[in-house]
C-alpha cells in the first residue's frame, strides 16, 4: 500500500505543481496566466483518454509491471521539463505525465482489495488517496519553495528523483499482480447504464469543474488580491494541504456510509470557500481561513468519488477507477482550460465566483438525486 500511495503521491504532485509556479514558468517562457495553464489542461485530457485505452490494451499484463513502467515514463517526463529549452517541451512531457496519470491512478486506486484483507479496504482506500492532500500539503508547497529557492527547473529534478525511487521501490517490495478480471470496453458501457454510474460523472464534473476552474489560479488569486509574497504563498498551500488531508479521512469515514451527504456538503464548503474568496480573501487572515474550508471540502472529494463510482459497479473494481480516472482527469482538464480563458479576459476574482456558482449547481444534483432516491439501494 505504501508504494502504491507514494507513487500516487508523486504523480499528483507532478501533475498540480504547476499551480505554485505558474507565474514563474509563464514568466520564463513569456506566456499568460492561461497560456501557462495548459499545463494543467493538457494532462487531464490526456489521461481521460489513457484511462481506457491504456487498461483495456494491457488486461492481461501484471499489473505491477505496468505500475513500474508509469513510474519509469513519469521520471522521464519531469526530466524533459526541466531541461525544456522551449515551452513546447514542457507541454510534450506534460503529455506523457497524462498518460501516466490515466493508467497508474486507473490500476493503482482499485488495489486496497487485493492488498489487504476484506475488512481493511474501507481503510486502505482512505490512505491511498491520503496521497491527493499531500500532494498538496506537502508536495505542492514544497515545490514552489525549491522553485523560489533554486528555480522552477529544480523542483521537476527532484520530482524525477522521487519517481526513480518509488520505482525502485515497486520492484523491491510489491508483489506480482496478475489481471484477475479483464477490463474491457463492453463493461465500461454497460457501467453507464447505471443510474448511479450515470449521477457519478454528472457529480465528479461539477465538483472538479468547479474545484480546478479555480484553484488553478489562486497562486495568481493570491498575489494580486491578497498581496502575498511567494513565502506567504507557499504557507497558504500549506494550509490548504494540511486541511485536505483532515478532510481526505473524514471524508473517507463519512463516504463509507453516506455517499451523497459527503459529497453534498464538500460542494457546499467548496462553492462557500470560492463565492466568499473575493471578499475576504482581501485580507490575509481571511484567505487563510478560507484556504482551510476549501481545502478540508476537496480533501474528501476523490474518495467520495472512488467510493460512489465502486458501489456502482461492486463487481467490476477496475472499471470504476477507469471511469473515476477518465472523468476526474478530463473534468481537472476542462476546469484549467476554462479558468484560464475567464482570468485572461476578466480577473481570478472572477474565477472564484465562477466556481463556486459551479459547485452550487452539484450540491442542487445532490438534493435531486436524494428526492429520487432517498436510501441507497441495498447490497452495494
Amino acid at each position: 500500500m505504501v508504494t502504491v500511495t507514494l507513487g500516487i503521491f508523486s504523480i499528483v504532485t507532478t501533475e498540480i505543481l504547476p499551480i505554485g509556479l505558474l507565474t514563474g514558468i509563464g514568466a520564463g517562457f513569456a506566456v499568460s496566466d492561461g497560456m501557462a495553464g495548459l499545463m494543467m489542461t493538457m494532462p487531464g485530457f490526456l489521461a481521460a483518454v489513457s484511462a481506457p485505452l491504456v487498461t483495456v490494451a494491457t488486461t492481461r499484463i501484471d499489473r505491477r509491471l505496468m505500475l513500474c513502467v508509469f513510474m519509469l515514463l513519469l521520471a522521464m517526463a519531469n526530466l524533459l521539463a526541466a531541461v525544456a529549452s522551449d515551452y513546447w517541451l514542457v507541454l510534450l512531457s506534460r503529455v506523457v505525465v497524462g498518460v501516466v496519470i490515466g493508467g497508474f491512478w486507473s490500476i493503482g486506486a482499485g488495489l486496497a482489495e487485493r492488498l489487504v484483507p476484506a475488512e481493511s479496504v474501507g481503510r486502505a482506500t482512505a490512505v491511498i488517496f491520503s496521497a491527493v492532500p499531500l500532494g498538496s500539503v506537502l508536495g505542492v508547497p514544497a515545490g514552489t519553495f525549491i522553485g523560489d529557492l533554486a528555480g522552477w527547473r529544480t523542483a521537476f529534478v527532484v520530482l524525477g528523483v522521487l519517481a526513480f525511487g518509488v520505482l525502485f521501490m515497486l520492484l523491491l517490495v510489491m508483489p506480482p499482480l496478475p489481471p484477475v478480471q479483464a477490463t474491457r470496453l463492453s463493461v465500461l458501457r454497460g457501467m453507464l447504464r447505471s443510474v448511479d454510474t450515470r449521477f457519478a460523472l454528472l457529480l465528479t464534473f461539477l465538483v472538479v469543474l468547479a474545484h480546478f476552474g479555480a484553484y488553478t489560479y489562486v497562486a495568481p488569486f493570491l498575489e494580486q488580491v491578497t498581496d502575498a509574497g511567494p513565502r506567504l504563498i507557499t504557507v497558504f498551500l500549506l494550509v490548504y494541504g494540511a486541511a485536505g488531508i483532515i478532510g481526505n479521512f473524514s471524508g473517507g469515514a463519512l463516504v463509507a456510509r453516506r455517499p451523497r451527504a459527503a459529497f453534498g456538503l464538500a460542494a457546499g464548503l467548496i462553492a462557500a470557500a470560492t463565492l466568499l474568496l473575493p471578499v475576504l480573501g482581501r485580507w490575509e487572515v481571511g484567505a487563510a481561513a478560507l484556504l482551510v474550508v476549501w481545502g478540508a471540502a476537496y480533501g474528501a472529494v476523490p474518495v467520495a468519488s472512488q467510493t460512489w463510482f465502486a458501489k456502482a459497479a461492486p463487481g467490476s473494481r477496475e472499471a470504476a477507477s477507469v471511469l473515476f480516472t477518465a472523468s476526474f482527469q478530463a473534468t481537472i482538464s476542462l476546469g484549467a482550460l476554462a479558468g484560464g480563458l475567464v482570468v485572461d479576459r476578466t480577473s481570478p476574482s472572477a474565477v472564484m465566483a465562477l466556481g463556486g456558482g459551479t459547485a452550487m449547481l452539484a450540491v442542487m444534483a445532490v438534493w435531486v438525486h436524494f428526492a429520487r432516491r432517498p436510501t441507497w439501494p441495498a447490497g452495494t
